[in-house]
């Protein structure tokens, strides 16, 4: 008997359980942008249809005629794109120092790396904003930066350790024996080398910043020039009446970029994770 057809059965039902899920998944994201075509008469209908036979842009209207909103767009990237490269220079540093060299308390600062994961973010947010207070850095964009470095790095670290191991130090030994010092090594050998795992660890941190509401809630509190774009959709929450459609474009607005950048990171994130999970 052919095992190919034994299996075959298994196989199509794994693939149509694996759609399903998708489908699951993947139905927020549809009606969060079918309500932002929706007509304001579909949205605050009674009976909601999944689907729309009039479609309209009024709500995106609305979202880019909100005074500032460009500048809240540039905020938050200007956030998220120095998080990215702010955390992941520093972790990648930081795991090859606890990887290559050998020093004391070494186990324990990894140990401390682990439970600085564990800790809420909810937890620390008062505390962080009387550092931030002390610091001068409130109504700032330094006061999102800082903690969301902060809070990225020990995930980096962590799983950036097993891309680190995984480069033989008879590599790094060849290059030194043909003269290349050790920030060549670090910069031109090691870096492309982990690479993948940079991107994997960036697209966590990007994710996590750019969709950040809590810091933004409680760091910037008079400056609106400082906001971020999670901050723009609470124009759109009223006392009397919400304009869905309106914050349904924002969210779509806001989800733009984070699918953008899985698209030009997608290859080197696969291998990334595939790395982590081979290590």
């Amino acid at each position: 008997m052919n095992p190919f057809r034994v299996n075959r059965p298994w196989r199509a039902a794994a693939e149509a359980a694996a759609l399903l899920v998708a489908a699951v998944v993947a139905f927020p994201l549809y009606w969060m942008v079918l309500s932002a075509l929706k007509p304001a008469g579909e949205i605050q209908s009674a009976n909601p249809r999944p689907w729309t036979l009039a479609p309209s842009l009024d709500s995106f209207h609305r979202v880019f005629a909100q005074q500032d909103f460009a500048r809240y767009f540039l905020n938050s990237l200007l956030v998220a794109t120095a998080v990215v490269v702010a955390s992941a220079l520093i972790a990648f540093l930081a795991a090859t120092a606890v990887t290559r060299f050998r020093f004391r308390l070494r186990t324990t600062l990894l140990v401390m790396f682990l439970v600085a994961q564990m800790v809420p973010i909810e937890a620390l947010t008062i505390p962080l904003f009387f550092l931030m207070r002390d610091f001068g850095q409130l109504n700032t964009l330094g006061s999102l930066i800082l903690p969301h470095i902060a809070f990225s790095l020990p995930f980096a670290i962590w799983m950036l350790r097993g891309f680190v191991r995984a480069v033989p130090e008879a590599l790094e030994e060849a290059a030194y024996l043909d003269g290349a010092s050790r920030a060549r090594f670090l910069w031109q050998i090691l870096f492309p080398l982990v690479f993948p795992g940079l991107v994997a660890t960036s697209v966590f941190s990007f994710i996590s910043t750019w969709n950040d509401f809590l810091f933004a809630k409680s760091f910037l509190i008079s400056d609106t020039s400082q906001s971020t774009l999670p901050m723009a959709l609470l124009v759109f929450f009223k006392p009397d009446e919400n304009d869905w459609g309106g914050i349904m474009a924002a969210s779509t607005v806001m989800t733009v970029p984070v699918l953008v950048f899985f698209v030009l990171v997608q290859r080197r994130l696969v291998s990334g994770l595939g790395g982590a999970v081979k290590d």
